[in-house]
């Protein structure tokens, strides 16, 4: 591994106007990280990586680098990009478990972060850089979020987060309360009374959205966010057909391959998938088969019930008549993207959200209600981890000017 390391940072061109930080949602400043490292400067390249973004480690491993930084670089234009995954991945794995540094003074305030996913690990680990007093408010027992309950194992390594966890969170002196549903037994005025002096929102979307249509309800028929979640709760049988072609789904379809799946076949309504080319390749590489241009009409106890559609230049879908097909099935799962829980929302005064679900916030994570902010997929809707953190970082500055004004107050 080393050694194709140091093969990839001598490949790089140490660009003047370097398109692979353009390209990075989060700006990591890859031909200084690359220079760092070839001047034998590991753990200066290290740190540099975590103080940019604290889910490095993460990002390394599941980011869209096709479209994102190695899709940017200009050796990829005529040749092979040179790959800072890989990079990325072996500077931040050799620098964390340097990380021992103990929680910085307090500094008397107390903040509250409703959920731990990439949005509200990246604000907790940040304001405990300044000294804030951080709980982590998490309603399913261990820490993550969509990191841990919706991306399968093979992609991101729960020792991954079990060390983000020691390293970032504990060793910060950040407290967390796992299995506790802020919007039931606590809310948003709760905690205000209690002292937290601002709040933040991050609490994904995990709401799957539906077909809406009949045979939805039949016992051999899943969501896929719920699959993911514990998939070793679940007998698929031998055959099961995945309703939907993202990134979500290939992870779907390659997990149901690993518990034994032997026939899974993806339907996608259109001539293309969704999927990066990546996790396309991936899937098709591990048996998965694709089904195009196919509408789900039905679902019934042998399977589904397809239509044929055709896909206009102007993006349009037309139904084929007469085209309906039966694909059977022992299992039916549909993976079609998620939308938030309303929980919150419902449970505080003031707090406005748009007609999806999703918090009404600024640029600056600002929502209706002052001292209460919010990003990430609560905000936007289903997006990349890396854009995630990337926002939540504007955010947390935002947090730390309003609770610094606060002090100013007094």
């Amino acid at each position: 591994m080393a050694l194709h390391v140091i093969d990839e940072a001598n490949r790089c061109l140490q660009c003047k106007n370097p398109q692979c930080v353009k390209g990075c949602p989060i700006n990591t400043p890859i031909p200084e990280i690359i220079r760092l490292l070839k001047e034998n400067k590991l753990d200066e390249a290290g740190r540099t990586l975590f103080e940019n973004n604290p889910l490095t480690t993460v990002c390394s491993l599941i980011c869209n680098h096709e479209k994102q930084c190695e899709g940017h670089c200009v050796l990829g234009k005529k040749g092979v990009p040179v790959q800072f995954s890989d990079i990325e991945q072996y500077i931040s794995r050799s620098y964390a478990p340097k990380m021992v540094k103990g929680p910085k003074p307090s500094n008397g305030m107390r903040v509250a972060i409703i959920g731990s996913g990439p949005a509200g690990l990246t604000i907790a680990i940040i304001l405990a850089r300044y000294g804030y007093q951080v709980t982590i408010f998490e309603n399913k027992s261990e820490i993550g979020g969509v990191l841990r309950y919706g991306i399968p194992d093979f992609r991101l390594p729960k020792s991954v987060l079990d060390d983000i966890q020691y390293r970032h969170i504990e060793m910060k002196g950040i407290k967390i309360r796992p299995n506790t549903h802020i919007g039931g037994s606590i809310g948003i005025e709760d905690l205000f009374r209690d002292g937290y002096k601002a709040i933040f929102i991050g609490t994904g979307v995990w709401k799957p959205n539906a077909l809406h249509i009949k045979g939805e309800t039949l016992g051999h028929v899943h969501f896929g966010i719920n699959y993911l979640n514990s998939p070793d709760s679940y007998k698929l049988g031998q055959r099961v057909i995945v309703i939907g072609a993202g990134n979500a789904a290939m992870d779907v379809a390659r997990t149901a391959i690993r518990h034994g799946a032997e026939e899974l076949t993806c339907f996608s309504i259109t001539k293309k998938v969704a999927a990066s080319d990546y996790e396309f390749t991936y899937a098709k590489l591990e048996g998965v088969d694709f089904e195009y241009n196919k509408r789900p009409v039905e679902i019934v106890d042998e399977g589904v019930i397809f239509r044929d559609v055709i896909e206009g230049e102007d993006g349009s879908l037309t139904d084929i008549d007469g085209s309906d097909r039966l694909y059977e099935s022992d299992s039916v799962i549909i993976s079609i993207s998620q939308g938030p829980q309303n929980g919150i929302v419902n449970s505080t005064t003031g707090l406005v959200a748009d007609k999806k679900g999703l918090l009404v916030a600024d640029e600056y994570g600002n929502t209706s209600r002052p001292g209460i902010f919010s990003s990430g997929d609560a905000v936007h809707g289903p997006r990349t981890v890396v854009e995630a953190v990337a926002h939540s970082k504007v955010v947390a500055e935002s947090m730390h000017r309003y609770m610094q004004s606060l002090r100013e107050e007094k």
